[in-house]
């Protein structure tokens, strides 16, 4: 909490949440996303809500249209805690439809675009949803009757205009500890499992993204992460709903035109990956541009290389930037870098923001001191109650209210914490442990690497061998002996890459802007016929 003094931010105290947890809570907060909504409504009628591709919407006008779509929804036999599931791209029908399905007392089940149409019947399947909203060209991936009985309606973007005219629903009563939004997990390890992301556990992430970025209503942020994914959904809409601030949405992230719609649309606040943020320093367009009303940059999902930070800091010089980390499970946030402490603290993520609660524990579930790595277990009330429909995930995967990240880390005496591996990820080479997060921080300080993912290969005398995949539009292959050379200098022996692989094109990543190593692995596999 030291860190996090002087900031403004309601009451905080300890409260019994889910019947077992016993959790700090801020005192005062709202019930839940359309309350957060209704208030910035009344505040600021005539502000920019959404902003869209020139077009824009009025608190008042963004309101009238999730209440017409609320009210045909509801005529058509939507109703509280059923599940909507939102195949939409980032455009305005998905924040329209997300509020109308809230204002029922529903639950948004959204989906990314991306997703194939078993993925998608999946999710309709898994969690008997009655409804689905869609963009008009991904109609072929919709399921079938047989693939999900239980899906009743099938409503096409286009097709929202023509919904039954009818009165407003009233107002339902909705415990905040109900599921608002249902949020499907990557399903890097097996088949994707919801997340219920509760109203209390929305409204607390996005207070302390409104205390710890000083948001406010002349915020304007770019909706430039996938708005069917944790980041863009909390961090960017839920939060601008918060504060009474806009929502400027970028349909395909391509720095040189979001480049120009920061300066045209004076976007102040971001959050991003930091390969977005390497993409737009190299773009033309930054130089020209006027960049002077961005204040807030928040990046997460990989490390900022510190050149980066400082190529920022003097070309924007009024940009904060603030690492976050978080997941599904947790709402989004768990930690910030407070502002100010980035450059000092470039391989941290932050600290527990003021009602997180992180502990590092070993494999037998025992804490560890300052300063040890071991597994990241988080707790506080925006940690979700479990998976929807999937008692022995949810058992496994949390212990008194505790989630267990996968992430391995530490928590220093000071509080910063820093994450060295992802669990799985963490290689065996002749008995030394490699971090795969130690050696990509080092590969992206080099000049002109973009994007930096390490793996291991399977080797029968070592267990496995170090293997690096480098997306570095500017450099050819030429220069792999100095970035050996440059790691050899940095790194132990053990911890060098003994392979480099050059690609052409950016590295996967789910929404949430993790690189998939399994993906990586796997395309290995396929091209030197060893096993992933």
């Amino acid at each position: 909490m030291s860190h996090w003094r002087g900031v403004a931010m309601p009451p905080i105290r300890a409260e019994a949440l889910y019947g077992d947890r016993i959790v700090r809570c801020f005192a005062e907060r709202p019930a839940g996303l359309a309350a957060m909504f209704a208030r910035s409504r009344a505040a600021r009628p005539d502000a920019d809500a959404v902003v869209a591709d020139g077009a824009r919407w009025s608190y008042a006008q963004a309101d009238a249209e999730a209440a017409r779509i609320a009210a045909g929804l509801a005529a058509l036999g939507v109703g509280a805690r059923d599940r909507v599931v939102l195949l939409l791209g980032n455009r305005p029908e998905f924040l329209f439809v997300l509020l109308a399905v809230q204002r029922l007392g529903a639950i948004a089940v959204p989906v990314g675009t991306r997703e194939q149409r078993p993925g998608v019947a999946y999710v309709a399947r898994q969690c008997d949803a009655k409804a689905i909203v869609f963009d008009d060209e991904l109609a072929d991936r919709i399921p079938s009757g047989d693939d999900a009985p239980a899906l009743a309606l099938r409503i096409a973007a286009s097709a929202l205009a023509r919904l039954p005219a009818a009165n407003a629903p009233p107002q339902l009563d909705i415990a905040e500890t109900d599921v608002a939004v249902l949020l499907y997990t990557s399903g890097t390890t097996g088949k994707p499992k919801g997340a219920m992301l509760t109203h209390v556990a929305i409204v607390h992430s996005v207070l302390h993204y409104e205390a710890c970025m000083r948001l406010g209503a002349d915020d304007r942020s770019a909706l430039a992460v996938p708005a069917s994914h944790v980041t863009g959904l909390i961090a960017t809409i839920a939060a601008m709903w918060r504060v009474g601030g806009a929502v400027v949405i970028v349909r395909e992230f391509k720095a040189e035109a979001f480049v120009a719609l920061l300066a045209r649309e004076r976007v102040t606040h971001t959050l991003m990956v930091p390969a977005m943020y390497k993409l737009c320093l190299m773009s033309e367009a930054f130089a020209r541009a006027d960049l002077s009303a961005w204040r807030i940059g928040g990046y997460g999902g990989a490390p900022m290389p510190v050149a980066t930070i400082d190529e920022l800091a003097e070309r924007v010089p009024g940009l904060v930037l603030q690492n976050a980390y978080g997941a599904t499970e947790t709402t989004s946030p768990t930690t910030l870098m407070p502002a100010g402490l980035t450059r000092a603290h470039a391989d941290a993520v932050g600290v527990a923001l003021p009602c997180a609660e992180i502990r590092v524990m070993d494999d037998d579930g025992r804490e560890l001191p300052p300063g040890e790595v071991g597994e990241l277990w988080i707790g506080g009330p925006m940690v979700v109650p479990g998976y929807w429909g999937n008692a022995d995930a949810t058992a496994a995967s949390f212990t008194a209210g505790f989630w267990h990240s996968g992430d391995l880390g530490s928590v220093d005496a000071d509080g910063f914490v820093r994450i060295v591996d992802r669990k799985k990820d963490m290689l065996n080479r002749g008995g030394y442990k490699v971090y795969s997060v130690k050696v990509e921080n080092v590969l992206l300080s080099v000049p002109g690497v973009v994007e930096a993912a390490v793996i291991g290969v399977p080797c029968p005398v070592l267990g496995e061998r170090v293997h690096a995949v480098l997306h570095a539009p500017g450099l050819a292959d030429a220069d792999i002996e100095a970035i050996r050379r440059h790691c050899a200098e940095r790194l132990a022996d053990y911890e060098v890459p003994e392979r480099f692989v050059w690609s052409t094109l950016p590295l996967p990543r789910n929404a949430n802007g993790k690189v998939m190593k399994r993906v990586l692995r796997e395309q290995n596999a396929a091209t030197s016929g060893e096993p992933p």
